[in-house]
């Protein structure tokens, strides 16, 4: 099922360089309405919830530890084609493969600091916006 909303999380590193205002800023110029909107931080035991997919992977440990370690802002958007078209304005997750003018071109650091998380399907948008904002049942 193809919905028009999609989620994002813009990441410690992104927040500590003093970048959510600028991503938010492209995340807007591109069209998207940011209909939910917080700043927060993650616990461990929250982290590990999130990212749970990744638990067998050997970059999860790291992973969690990172997204734990300072505040993020997440956000729920909507725009059509949104999860396609956020996954578009994001870039690869290797900031140096991704396309000029993208968020992670501009403002990640490495694959592991990559500034933004957006949500890979309709399915997983839903699933994370709800992890976030609401009750599964709400979405």
């Amino acid at each position: 099922m193809t919905t028009n909303r999609t989620f994002t999380m813009i990441k410690p590193d992104a927040v500590a360089n003093g970048h959510i205002g600028n991503i938010l800023a492209m995340i807007n110029y591109a069209g998207f309405k940011i209909v939910s909107l917080k700043l927060t931080q993650l616990t461990v035991a929250d982290a590990q919830a999130f990212y749970a997919i990744h638990k067998e992977r050997p970059f999860y440990a790291d992973l969690v530890e990172f997204m734990s370690s300072g505040p993020i802002v997440a956000a729920i958007l909507e725009k059509e084609n949104a999860v396609l078209d956020f996954r578009t304005l994001i870039g690869t997750t290797n900031p140096a493969d991704a396309a000029e003018g993208t968020i992670r071109k501009k403002y990640a650091t490495s694959m592991s600091q990559n500034a933004v998380h957006g949500s890979d399907s309709d399915e997983n948008a839903a699933i994370e916006s709800a992890f976030h904002f609401a009750t599964r049942e709400e979405f």
